[in-house]
């Protein structure tokens, strides 16, 4: 951040009187601008056992396999987004179970939450962002084309679930 968006001046970073970590400051108004991390909303659409994932038209990782997610918008509830983004991905419409998994990425400044959820039909296609949709088995999940570690992280756990026979929920930081 180079100028503040209250005033137009140049800002500092430093450490506010009252705060504990280094922020963005504008010594002309006054204004302190916090970043916080971004939340990325995606749910794991199932039917019949098998994982509908989506292949990605655009980086980062273009090509590569991942659930249907994306970043929340202001004015939105987590569930919202991650119906909103299933559908912008993936053109499918889910019935939303819980939340699954919760997983921190501090190194970009992101939490990635996901839900289950069950597709309400076979209708489903290829979003602006999205090159192709398909329904997986565990045993035709392409591992070694899986975009995100959250994502991998999330299907490991969903079929170690379902092997057990109950879901639960998972939270887990990424280093």
């Amino acid at each position: 951040m180079k100028f503040c968006a209250n005033c137009g001046s140049p800002v500092v970073r430093r450490v506010p009187p009252g705060d504990t970590l280094p922020r963005w400051v504008c010594d002309e108004c006054g204004e302190i601008h916090y970043q916080n991390p971004k939340l990325v909303l995606g749910t794991i659409p199932e039917y019949e056992g098998k994982l509908l994932l989506c292949r990605r038209a655009i980086e980062p990782r273009y090509g590569y396999w991942t659930l249907p997610a994306g970043f929340m918008e202001n004015d939105e509830t987590t569930a919202q987004a991650a119906l909103r983004e299933t559908l912008e991905e993936a053109g499918a419409m889910v019935e939303l179970g819980e939340p699954f998994s919760m997983i921190s990425v501090p190194r970009v400044n992101q939490v990635h939450v996901f839900y289950l959820a069950r597709l309400r039909s076979l209708d489903f296609k290829p979003g602006e962002e999205t090159l192709e949709v398909a329904l997986f088995e565990e045993a035709a999940i392409p591992w070694d084309q899986i975009a995100f570690r959250t994502v991998a992280t999330t299907l490991r756990h969903w079929f170690a679930d379902r092997r057990r026979g109950a879901f639960a929920f998972h939270a887990e930081d990424l280093p």
